[in-house]
């Protein structure tokens, strides 16, 4: 699938791999296994890999696509591109010289603005930290694999079109994987908290350096392995959103509340995808709902909670308190402009 794109925060969809594996619990109803399965049904030859049966994405191993790389060279409308909806570019099966020449391109179409995402936050921080331009590090290589693309070179690390972010669906998962990205050389950094599985309070995903301390909205830091001296910014996005399918977790519009109001107090992004299967109904319970009903957030004085009902992803849609939230972070094609004093 490397076509235009119904996903909210995005426009287009770029798979130069195919394949994954769950490993936490917001991969359990994982929709790229479902729809890697029609594809293999349908002929896909990205999808025929047979493999390990717990595999999600293709379901059927990593590989590596050589044959689409090129593909971004092609688009001339500037677009923003998620790369790998069906799979995840810092997956352990995807070999250090490859995903360089992903970045290459990346660094050769300075047009497009690249969104990554990942779970594997220890294996991209420990990459694109290696080093810097000169020293022989993932930097270098990257400028190595551009010159099958492109006649031009690299001449700034991080690379400005791109965002790099984790996924975070819930407090434990954001207290492991908030501190390696911020920790990682990004132009822009950015969170998934979807499917959001419980509350997170982002002042505990701490990025601790020396004496200075800051969470994951405010953190002031330097990049690790020396590439960067300059004092930069902590998180400039975080997207939301609840679970759908037919086996979807309810979500309490409580966790998606606090994610927002922490986000406008800290003047960060903030971008709701949707409610997910369940919606608020306006009513307020007290004690046992049946199996389409549950009660959500904190009792009030009385004890009673707000009632939320099963109602599907599209009648419960994407407004949170009666609109929608659709910030995006400013691409910064300057980097000094996130520099601190």
């Amino acid at each position: 699938m490397d076509a235009m794109t119904t996903i909210e925060w995005t426009q287009r969809t770029w798979n130069p791999t195919t394949g994954c594996d769950r490993l936490s619990p917001g991969c359990d109803s994982c929709y790229a296994l479902t729809m890697a399965r029609r594809l293999k049904a349908m002929g896909n030859l990205k999808y025929q890999r047979d493999g390990d049966p717990r595999t999600s994405g293709p379901g059927f191993g990593v590989s590596a696509h050589e044959d689409v790389l090129g593909l971004p060279l092609r688009w001339r409308k500037p677009t923003r591109i998620f790369v790998n909806s069906m799979s995840d570019l810092f997956h352990d099966g995807v070999p250090d010289e490859f995903v360089a020449q992903v970045f290459a391109v990346m660094a050769a179409t300075p047009h497009h603005t690249f969104q990554l995402l990942t779970k594997r936050h220890g294996r991209m921080r420990s990459l694109l930290s290696r080093g810097s331009l000169g020293t022989e590090g993932f930097p270098d290589m990257v400028e190595e694999a551009m010159a099958e693309f492109t006649h031009a070179s690299l001449d700034h690390w991080p690379l400005r079109n791109v965002w790099l972010g984790v996924s975070v669906e819930d407090q434990k998962r954001a207290d492991l994987r908030i501190p390696a990205l911020l920790q990682t050389p990004a132009a822009v950094r950015f969170l998934s908290a979807e499917p959001l599985l419980g509350p997170i309070d982002l002042r505990h995903a701490v990025r601790t350096m020396g004496s200075e301390r800051g969470h994951g909205l405010t953190a002031s830091y330097a990049h690790a392995g020396g590439c960067c001296e300059r004092r930069l910014h902590g998180i400039d996005w975080v997207i939301t959103g609840g679970e759908s399918g037919p086996r979807a977790r309810p979500a309490d519009p409580n966790w998606f509340r606090s994610l927002r109001d922490q986000c406008q107090a800290a003047d960060v992004a903030y971008l709701h995808k949707q409610n997910g299967e369940w919606a608020p109904t306006g009513q307020v319970g007290l004690g046992c709902i049946d199996d389409r009903e549950r009660l959500a957030g904190p009792p009030d004085e009385h004890g009673f909670r707000e009632v939320i009902r099963r109602v599907g992803k599209k009648a419960a849609g994407r407004e949170l308190d009666g609109r929608t939230w659709d910030q995006y972070p400013t691409r910064r094609d300057d980097l000094h402009k996130h520099a601190t004093s």
